[in-house]
């Protein structure tokens, strides 16, 4: 398995064992939709809520250093994106993460 299935996965079941596990120490992550940076700390909280379920997940490209992904994205609240994410990968682990995010009808 890819380290993005691993994360996709990881986004779904809410396990925020594995979460600590793939994410590097110095793991930052830019949403474009707000400009703000989250860290470790910050998004293995987050995955833990199980706020967000992805669908339709498509590993566009990965190697040993970055991937891209697209997937459909539905919050707990009803809201609807199409993500695209950029990764880097160090160690065998998610470095840094971008989104960018088209909002869809619920």
């Amino acid at each position: 398995m890819s380290i993005i299935e691993k994360m996709s996965k990881i986004v779904n079941e809410g396990d925020t064992t594995s979460a600590e596990r793939l994410i590097h120490d110095d793991f930052q992550f830019l949403m474009h939709s707000t400009g703000k940076s989250l860290s470790k700390k910050d998004v293995v909280s987050w995955v833990g809520m199980k706020d967000v379920k992805k669908s339709n997940v498509r590993v566009l490209f990965e190697n040993g250093e970055v991937g891209f992904e697209h997937a459909m994205v539905t919050f707990s609240d009803g809201n609807k994106e199409a993500v695209m994410s950029y990764y880097k990968f160090k160690d065998g682990k998610v470095v840094y993460q971008e989104t960018g995010a088209t909002k869809l009808p619920k």
